[in-house]
């Protein structure tokens, strides 16, 4: 059962390679609560109606065009739970062995295509990867998240019913667990919204292999604005270990890891966190290669208004940069975990 840790800026990668990791600062826990198995038709990801959207959280050009160049197989399947039919995104991997499969789960902006592009880089690295839409049939025109602004989205992920999220990923991972080259083996990967959904997921399936937790909170039993309380009940569930990634700059989430270290292990379970220092909350899209780095300002004549463009430049660049570091050294962990599994 491992401590929390920390990875610094300066050796980040260093740390984690050669295994020293600093022990995280204890933290004050006073915060609010953060919060198929048929298929039924299938086509290619570029005919996706969900794929295209206006809202700036849900749309990433650059995510978008890495995904065309992608050499990979990939497809759109409508994952029957019950009446429900929950529109997810595959991508096969090239390999010639049968390969474990990760459900990954989306932030609070939907399935966005940044969150398609990550399920291609899984795949890159060896897995079949499925995202689901979790607004399936929930939008004002019936359709998922291509339905929702910038600002409904939110609410409208955020209301979701707890069981069926639970219901619908259960019956993604039912799905994607018995295609032809799937091995059998599961794990759940999430981001945001989407990683505290990851660990109520390892709550309530116990046939997990791993649960990959980026930026999310653990269940919690609290009224909403009361204290935080984790619901021990609800993690004395989980039979998967645990992997924590979170961000330095995100003490809204992580003053819930020191609790949650405690209580994993007053329940003998593993949970496994590391924190990137100088990272934001979303380093993982945030950090991506291929995300836009911010540019400098053009001087405007004006001395104080120029100080200050040049002020949120630096902050901006150096913010840019730190994610990029904790992205790519979550990587290096995620990718070394799996294939081991």
């Amino acid at each position: 059962m491992s401590k929390p840790k920390i990875i610094t800026r300066n050796a980040s990668r260093q740390a984690f390679l050669t295994g020293i990791l600093v022990p995280m600062i204890a933290m004050a826990v006073f915060v609010s609560r953060v919060a198929a198995q048929d298929i039924s038709s299938h086509h290619h990801a570029d005919a996706s109606s969900d794929s295209v959207n206006s809202n700036p959280e849900t749309t990433q050009d650059w995510a978008k065009d890495r995904l065309s160049k992608s050499p990979r197989h990939r497809e759109w399947v409508k994952v029957k739970n019950g009446n429900r039919e929950v529109n997810s995104f595959v991508v096969y991997p090239e390999v010639s062995k049968k390969a474990t499969a990760v459900v990954v789960i989306h932030e609070i902006f939907g399935m966005s295509d940044w969150v398609q592009q990550l399920t291609d880089e899984l795949a890159e690295a060896g897995y079949i990867a499925i995202a689901p839409d979790l607004l399936s049939g929930m939008g004002p025109k019936g359709g998922g998240t291509s339905d929702f602004n910038s600002n409904s989205v939110r609410q409208a992920v955020d209301a979701l019913p707890p069981d069926q999220i639970t219901g619908d990923l259960n019956a993604v991972a039912d799905y994607v667990s018995k295609l032809p080259g799937a091995n059998g083996k599961v794990v759940v990967a999430g981001f945001c919204w989407g990683g505290s959904q990851t660990f109520s997921f390892a709550t309530n399936r116990a046939s997990l292999k791993a649960a990959f937790v980026f930026y999310g909170a653990p269940p919690a039993n609290n009224a909403q604005g009361q204290t935080f309380a984790i619901d021990k009940v609800a993690l004395g569930r989980i039979k998967a270990p645990v992997y924590g990634f979170y961000a330095g700059n995100d003490m809204r989430v992580d003053a819930t890891v020191p609790p949650t270290v405690d209580a994993m292990k007053e329940l003998k379970k593993t949970f496994d966190p590391i924190t990137y220092e100088g990272a934001g909350h979303g380093f993982m899209r945030a950090g991506e290669p291929n995300s836009p780095e911010p540019q400098p300002p053009v001087a405007k004549g004006d001395a104080a208004a120029d100080k200050k463009a040049a002020e949120d430049y630096q902050k901006a660049l150096t913010a840019y940069k730190a994610n990029r570091r904790a992205r790519d050294d979550a990587w290096v962990r995620w990718k070394a975990i799996l294939i081991k599994l």
